[in-house]
């Protein structure tokens, strides 16, 4: 049988942010306590007081904090360098027969300039290719029989690049994107491979992207 306790503990594990500032103490827990009454009286389907939501608050055990453990710090302080490139596009287009073919062609043109920006993405329905914008003309052109599903230009990429030892530590990019958040940086794409994490962004929020992750590194 489902308890006021377990009402909580379900609202919070939802709500990372709210979790967050209940384990820092910076949160009055009478004020939650009534702004959870109605949605805990609705999951219980019958009234609850605020006082015994309040008791279920207080004895909540967050796990521990992330930022606060001795192996997420020394990930963070070790975060390599932090790299911008910018005047890059973004096509999204549907999965076919001749995709592949097509894509072959693009990648022995990109071959030839190892300057240029290049990303390449699979995934069931679709595909994702992002390039340096100067090559703009040669994707539509060799892509021109496939259907594009959005394209977006002005756009600017920044990549961390990350530990050797960082797919072994959980909520590491918990701290990346909750700072992206609170900054309000709307993401455009997110990419990673083992040891690099990239975000794709519209040029207007490069710089607060930017600002964002030195202050999760620093």
């Amino acid at each position: 049988m489902k308890t006021v306790s377990n009402c909580v503990e379900d609202i919070l594990i939802t709500q990372p942010y709210l979790e967050e500032a209940l384990s820092r103490k910076i949160i009055n827990f009478s004020a939650l306590a009534i702004e959870l009454t109605e949605p805990i009286s609705k999951m219980l389907k019958k009234d609850v007081k605020p006082g015994a939501i309040m008791m279920a608050l207080r004895r909540y055990n967050p796990p521990p904090t992330m930022g606060n453990s001795i192996k997420m710090k020394r990930v963070i302080q070790n975060l390599g360098d932090i790299t911008v490139r910018s005047n890059l596009s973004d096509y999204t287009v549907k999965n076919s027969t001749t995709l592949i073919d097509n894509h072959a062609k693009i990648l022995e043109h990109i071959n030839k300039e190892d300057k240029l920006f290049y990303t390449f993405t699979r995934g069931i329905h679709e595909s994702n290719i992002i390039v340096s914008s100067g090559l703009n003309s040669f994707i539509k052109q060799h892509l021109s029989n496939e259907y594009f599903i959005a394209t977006q230009d002005n756009l600017s990429a920044i990549t961390i690049n990350l530990p050797q030892d960082n797919s072994k530590i959980a909520g590491l990019y918990y701290h990346f994107f909750k700072r992206l958040a609170w900054e309000g940086v709307v993401l455009y794409e997110v990419l990673s491979t083992t040891n690099e994490f990239t975000i794709l962004v519209e040029d207007e929020f490069v710089d607060k992207a930017f600002t964002a992750i030195k202050k999760v590194k620093s």
